[in-house]
């Protein structure tokens, strides 16, 4: 695709878990003055370091990042909130003649970010109150199969730990009587607002399992048992909706005595397996994606300088 000269040029590096996304990003960003947005929906959470694989301090002094550490575990970012931050982010950085990196593999935010979401009616508060209380007492499972019922398209899509957009989705369909998927399919996140270059980063299967694999392990020695305690000790309830994420969930059931260490491990990985072949499946969809192996690092850079050399390079410094 031809970028549009008329548009502000963003470049996206997106894939699966494990697969080398930030290593990647910044490495290339301080080439082309970039800097970069996250776009992990874990990310966003202050405290949850280790599990959700944030950026560590020599990445965070090689390039300046953004989107994360946004709110405490107990808080909520959806992906409107995300993508109008992001988008005000992005407008600070091309005003600052600074290209943005979108770095991540929360397909959604993405999305919602390039393309914006349908604006939602309103839901009368009762209704959302009730689905909550529901949700506490009955967990999230339970509404996960009334969503299955009433919307199974989106019930496809959302994981069944996770609350916060199976109660959005059930009171979307309490309130209106039509489902969330058929706001989604009309509006179909028709806006275009950058010029972008998607690139997506990609392994074998076996070889991207055995990455995983070891990241897992990394995350393991460098505490990341401690830090489930710590921000169960902080007040954060295993029942919130960030705790309930990959990782974290299953420390928390170890904790509590419900699985082994060593069964929790196995289920662990089998997830984050799982998880990386859903974010394959969702970024495989978008044909404006070019797949490029992590190590295939000239050739990403000439991607990115023959992007910037089309149309008139917005993002350049002078």
């Amino acid at each position: 695709m031809i970028p549009d000269p008329t548009k502000p040029k963003i470049v996206v590096i997106c894939g699966p878990t494990g697969v080398g996304k930030t290593a990647v990003a910044v490495d290339l960003a301080p080439l082309f003055h970039g800097e970069i947005i996250g776009a992990d929906s874990m990310q966003v959470y202050r405290h949850m370091d280790i599990g959700t694989a944030k950026p560590g301090a020599r990445e965070l002094k090689a390039v300046p990042h953004h989107m994360i550490d946004m709110v405490d575990p107990d808080g909520a970012v959806d992906a409107a909130r995300y993508a109008q931050t992001a988008r005000n982010k992005i407008t600070d950085l091309h005003r600052r003649h600074v290209l943005p990196f979108v770095v991540g593999g929360t397909g959604l935010y993405i999305k919602a970010l390039l393309h914006g979401l349908f604006a939602a009616r309103e839901v009368a508060p009762e209704i959302r109150s009730r689905l909550k209380a529901e949700a506490a007492l009955l967990g999230s499972k339970a509404l996960h199969r009334r969503l299955c019922e009433c919307d199974p398209q989106a019930a496809e899509k959302i994981h069944a730990h996770d609350a916060y957009r199976i109660i959005r989705a059930l009171e979307t369909f309490e309130a209106t009587g039509k489902p969330l998927s058929g706001y989604h399919n009309e509006h179909r996140f028709a806006g275009n607002p950058y010029s972008v270059l998607k690139i997506g980063l990609t392994l074998d299967r076996k070889t991207l399992y055995e990455r995983i694999e070891k990241r897992t392990e990394r995350m393991m020695a460098a505490g990341f048992i401690d830090e489930v305690k710590n921000l169960m000790a902080m007040g954060y309830a295993p029942g919130l909706n960030s705790m309930q994420a990959l990782g974290y969930r299953h420390i928390s059931g170890y904790l509590a005595g419900r699985w082994s260490e060593e069964e929790m491990l196995r289920t662990l990985t089998r997830d984050t397996r799982r998880y990386a072949k859903r974010q394959l499946t969702w970024f495989k969809k978008d044909a404006a994606v070019i797949w490029k192996q992590p190590d295939q690092t000239e050739d990403i850079k000439h991607l990115v300088e023959n992007f910037l050399r089309r149309g008139r390079p917005l993002c350049l410094p002078a």
